[in-house]
């Protein structure tokens, strides 16, 4: 039996999609999660998961944030993004940092089977005709994305906030936590993302569009 995990902020699509790839698979059973800590949390349960089915923008994942972590903690489990976010410099990047695939919203379910089938068997899928108009990803948004994995929860929620132009008693405020361990937490991104200011932070934030 399979086992695939949806992690879709949206319940009704979880439903419509629980629906139609129920009718696709003799055996398969399901997981929900509505954010990027339920996710988290489905999987450290140890459900022994064949399959992601991950949106780029439920709660906690911030584009590529999301499928950085994953991957980071389950590189194993192989991560198909369903996404209406589907430029082609989105889905570079997808794959880039680790999807092994992508699926528009708009893909019929006859499709997105094949799409799972393809993964299941140890390969890559993308939309017909894609892989010839993506766009190249720099190897400084890759070194980034890299470094950016590496970021617990915590420390990404403060360097949000650090990117929104919060001083480090706004985000102490914020977090509910002490001034002391913002500063912390400041310390170990600049570590992390190897940069020495807070503009440095802004601007690979915004180079990965993690908003």
């Amino acid at each position: 039996m399979y086992k695939f995990l949806i992690a879709d902020d949206h319940p009704l699509f979880r439903e419509a999609l629980k629906g139609s790839l129920s009718s696709c698979y003799d055996s398969v059973s399901f997981f929900e999660s509505d954010s990027l800590d339920t996710t988290i949390e489905v999987l450290r349960k140890g459900r022994k998961i064949d399959l992601i089915i991950l949106d780029l923008n439920m709660p906690g994942c911030d584009n590529f944030y999301g499928l950085l972590r994953v991957k980071q903690s389950y590189p194993d489990i192989p991560v198909v993004v369903l996404s209406a976010s589907d430029s082609t410099e989105t889905i570079a990047q997808v794959m880039e940092f680790g999807a092994n695939a992508f699926i528009p919203k708009t893909t019929p379910t006859s499709d997105i089977k094949k799409a799972i089938d393809t993964v299941l068997a140890g390969s890559k899928w993308l939309p017909s005709n894609i892989e010839e108009a993506l766009v190249h990803v720099d190897s400084e948004a890759k070194s980034i994305a890299n470094r950016l994995r590496e970021l617990t929860p915590k420390q990404f929620k403060v360097l949000k906030l650090v990117k929104d132009g919060m001083m480090n008693k706004q985000i102490a405020d914020a977090l509910n936590v002490t001034e002391a361990t913002v500063k912390a937490h400041i310390g170990v991104i600049f570590k992390k993302l190897d940069v020495k200011t807070r503009t440095q932070i802004v601007l690979a934030v915004e180079k990965l569009k993690l908003d």
